[in-house]
């Protein structure tokens, strides 16, 4: 990697000071799991790394009148063993749970798994975030795609959003908090991933002197029924194949109101709205999970390799909906 300045700030306004203008000018590191191996790589190249570890006020949850408040730095492990987190949002719990090497559940934080950047292979190998050959035609469409997405995929992007926990904020309806060089703001998790338009653009709405620093989970979500359910090719360390993530509220035995938010399909988070609108007034059984796992996918347009990603999200979203109408855990 290139030789780099090293700052280690003990406070919020101390480390946003320290960040730049451009994205080159520095990178925050919190766990490490992700920003390391970028570097290793030559991915990027920060003039800069501002380690945020000792930061105040950025570990911990915390409940209140408000929610619960999971500071960015809490890593998997923390949030796998809180029981705050595992009563209310066990959606959380088993996405968190499907992270299974110990090291990186050790040391990646929530942060930083809202923040990493795309596993894609053509990515990673040097070839940018869109990947282009140098003609500006994209390497995707006609070549190694059987990981790449299957919604929202009409181009640039056709990368998949890697973040395991995103997926199950965004059914919570959490806001994220972020903090920078003018001032803080908060954008719902929804919000937060976004497609970029060309390889100087990043996948989230973050500007390079901005931090995240806090998830907040409404009070409003207390009571819904939740559910992770991810598809992998093997239970060793691995990113899913797909995802789904729901929460829904029940009456009667009937959705009152429903989320359902599919990950690893597409380059964000991708909300199942048609899908969500075929699940209100319905009870929860298996048929109806499996009818609406197809409506969710409706839209659905895989690359030439990765057609086997649509069955495999439509599973997803029916057997999260049946483990939440059952409440497990």
């Amino acid at each position: 990697m290139e030789a780099f300045e090293y700052a280690h700030p003990t406070t919020q306004h101390e480390a946003i000071g320290l960040l730049g203008s451009k994205w080159n000018d520095a990178a925050v590191l919190a766990g490490g799991t992700d920003l390391i191996s970028l570097m290793k790589e030559y991915l990027v190249t920060p003039k800069r790394v501002v380690n945020i570890k000792n930061v105040e006020g950025l570990n911990g949850i915390h409940s209140n009148a408000e929610g619960v408040t999971i500071g960015a730095l809490v890593t998997m492990d923390e949030l796998l063993e809180n029981a705050t987190i595992r009563s209310e949002f066990p959606a959380l719990t088993q996405a968190a749970g499907g992270i299974t090497s110990p090291q990186i559940r050790a040391m990646g934080t929530v942060g930083g798994d809202l923040c990493q950047r795309p596993r894609c292979w053509y990515f990673r190998n040097g070839y940018g975030l869109l990947a282009k050959d140098e003609n500006g035609k994209s390497l995707v469409p006609d070549g190694e795609n059987r990981y790449h997405a299957i919604l929202g995929n009409s181009g640039p992007a056709y990368f998949v959003n890697p973040s395991s926990l995103a997926p199950v904020l965004i059914a919570l309806g959490a806001k994220l908090q972020l903090a920078g060089t003018k001032g803080q703001r908060e954008v719902r998790a929804s919000e937060f991933s976004v497609i970029p338009k060309s390889d100087e653009e990043r996948e989230n709405v973050l500007k390079p002197d901005e931090m995240l620093t806090h998830i907040v989970i409404p009070a409003s979500s207390h009571g819904l029924r939740s559910a992770t359910y991810e598809v992998r090719q093997k239970t060793a360390l691995d990113w899913p194949l797909a995802a789904a993530a729901v929460a829904v509220k029940l009456e009667g035995g009937k959705v009152r109101e429903g989320r359902i938010v599919l990950g690893h399909v597409a380059p964000i988070p991708w909300q199942a709205r048609e899908a969500e609108k075929e699940l209100e007034g319905k009870s929860i059984t298996e048929s109806a999970a499996a009818s609406v796992g197809e409506a969710a996918l409706r839209g659905a347009k895989p690359l030439s390799q990765n057609g086997y990603k649509v069955q495999l999200a439509k599973v997803a979203v029916k057997r999260a909906l049946l483990a939440a109408a059952k409440g497990e855990a």
